[in-house]
């Protein structure tokens, strides 16, 4: 076998192992949003924000020995990203639907590449097909009615800024360690949450108690999992095709909306995960035709 073939076939096996990771992280996400959303009725979004990334940055504290200023300065600005994610994902969903939070959050798949195009990167036709083909799977899916609330704008606001974390989290990977970058952010996180919460955190310790296990897993599968998943998944794959992976959330989401909450899924829920399955085999697909530049930039999407 050739050098270029060998190397080729390393790139196409991190590529599957990149997307794999994202759709579990996609998967374990969308239990979170149901989760969350019966959380912040037993107590506030900053006690919940600050437990399970307290819980979260615990793990990965080891990591943080090998540390230097380029990789604790980027950790510290996707922290930062990541902490006005999480607070604006805790607040929404005390007055939005689990179900339409999972839609927002998808609109992820075109403010991506729409952002990255902004700062210079290319856009590929199938991406734009792809994006219009989930965006329509996820309406039929998910948007019940055309009213938007407060905690609509405020996930709104968290898919805006989950989306420049891809693209920043796109650029600095490659620079460092996963382990110790993850570590970073959840530490941020975990300080900033804390802050936030100080005030209430005493009065609720008793609700806290009675909920452990929430806390302990959206702790570490929903936050340490997902964080350090993302972070390797985005050394092999783009943070646009990350993106229209996240399109899997409102799907899933539906479910588990449906199973632990009782909100509905019917036919509409099926038709819209056939179409966002229909997108993701589009994106992946190999055509002269659709894999055609929008927007040439200096670096592909």
């Amino acid at each position: 076998m050739k050098v270029d073939d060998c190397n080729q076939s390393t790139q196409n096996g991190l590529h599957i192992w990149g997307i794999i990771a994202i759709a579990i992280v996609s998967l374990i996400w969308a239990t979170t949003f149901p989760l969350t959303k019966d959380a912040v009725t037993s107590f506030s979004p900053a006690v919940l924000t600050a437990s399970r990334f307290t819980v979260a940055a615990a793990i990965f504290t080891p990591s943080l020995r090998s540390l230097n200023a380029e990789i604790l300065r980027d950790g510290i600005v996707l922290g930062l990203l990541l902490f006005v994610c999480f607070t604006c994902q805790a607040v929404g969903l005390e007055t939005a639907n689990a179900n339409q939070g999972g839609f927002i959050f998808s609109l992820n798949v075109i403010i991506v590449p729409l952002l990255g195009a902004f700062f210079g990167q290319s856009l590929l036709l199938k991406t734009v097909l792809a994006a219009a083909i989930a965006l329509t799977g996820i309406g039929i899916m998910c948007w019940e009615n055309g009213s938007l609330g407060m905690g609509d704008l405020l996930l709104f606001g968290d898919t805006c800024f989950y989306g420049v974390y891809m693209l920043v989290l796109q650029g600095t990977v490659q620079r460092h360690s996963t382990l110790t970058l993850t570590a970073i952010q959840l530490w941020s996180i975990a300080v900033l949450s804390a802050i936030w919460a100080a005030p209430e955190i005493v009065g609720q310790f008793e609700t806290l108690s009675n909920n452990y296990s929430v806390i302990l897993y959206l702790g570490l599968v929903g936050t340490a999992a997902c964080i350090w998943l993302e972070t390797i998944g985005q050394q092999w794959i783009s943070a646009s095709e990350a993106a229209l992976l996240c399109t899997l959330d409102p799907v899933l989401t539906s479910v588990f909306s449906f199973w632990l909450l009782g909100e509905k899924f019917g036919v509409r829920g099926l038709i819209g995960t056939a179409l966002v399955l229909t997108a993701l085999i589009l994106s992946q697909s190999k055509s002269q035709y659709i894999d055609r530049k929008l927007i040439f930039g200096t670096d592909d999407v």
